[in-house]
């Protein structure tokens, strides 16, 4: 049964449960993928019935930003807390590494791919990483093709939303993989090309406000986020569920 914030469903799933539901599906075969919607992309999938039913439509939905628990509160219906993409990633490539998966990195720079590829691989022993490719690539074909031939068995998709939630639901059973994360940015960050805000900023959910003080030209797109809280006290006033 999943939490409705705003019209998407979310699994109220703490992030050690959210990995292990993962690692379920994996072994369970078939494929799966999984979506980390933050307030910006609840804010879109509510204009966008296509991207919407992406959401909803995959097989983990987890809340990446601390908007979506505030909302949930102001709804009624809290959360467990932030699951933050990056942070299941780590605790699904712990996994990983002690199972014998093998990983796909895609998206990113030219180049990224492979600097996260031996940085993850050094940071969890054990962890294979089969193939990477870059974002910038015109034809779906070769990708699928190669993610196919290089036998993984998780992917991360890291295309940026909504193009990485689309590119999932079309290509990916045809990848051979059994399950796919769109995580946007997180190669960035795995590459050391992006700094993470400290481990304290995190706690307090503030990740928000320390990527805004490192990049000002941010403050157009975190401007949305008090308009969000605001929609979920306005759909809370109207005893609406979120949609």
């Amino acid at each position: 049964m999943r939490t409705e914030i705003m019209g998407v469903g979310f699994d109220d799933l703490t992030l050690d449960e959210a990995a292990k539901r993962a690692a379920g599906m994996i072994e369970e075969g078939g494929f799966h993928y999984v979506v980390t919607p933050n307030p910006e992309l609840v804010d879109r999938a509510r204009r966008e019935e296509p991207f919407r039913q992406a959401l909803n439509g995959a097989d983990l939905v987890l809340p990446d930003g601390i908007g979506v628990v505030y909302a949930a509160k102001i709804l009624g219906r809290p959360l467990k807390g932030r699951c933050p993409g990056i942070d299941f990633a780590g605790k699904l490539m712990e996994h990983m590494a002690r199972s014998g998966l093998r990983l796909y990195l895609l998206g990113a720079k030219p180049g990224v791919a492979e600097t996260a590829a031996a940085r993850l691989e050094a940071g969890y022993p054990g962890l294979t990483i089969c193939g990477t490719h870059d974002g910038y690539f015109q034809e779906d074909e070769a990708v699928v093709e190669d993610i196919r031939a290089a036998g993984a068995d998780v992917v991360f998709v890291c295309l940026g939303a909504p193009k990485q939630e689309y590119w999932m639901v079309k290509n990916g059973p045809a990848t051979g993989a059994r399950l796919m994360a769109g995580l946007g940015g997180s190669l960035d960050v795995f590459a050391g090309v992006v700094e993470r805000a400290p481990e304290g900023w995190q706690k307090l959910g503030l990740e928000w406000l320390y990527r805004l003080i490192r990049e000002p030209s941010r403050i157009g797109r975190m401007a949305r986020l008090p308009l969000f809280l605001v929609s979920a006290f306005g759909a809370r006033g109207k005893g609406e569920k979120g949609t």
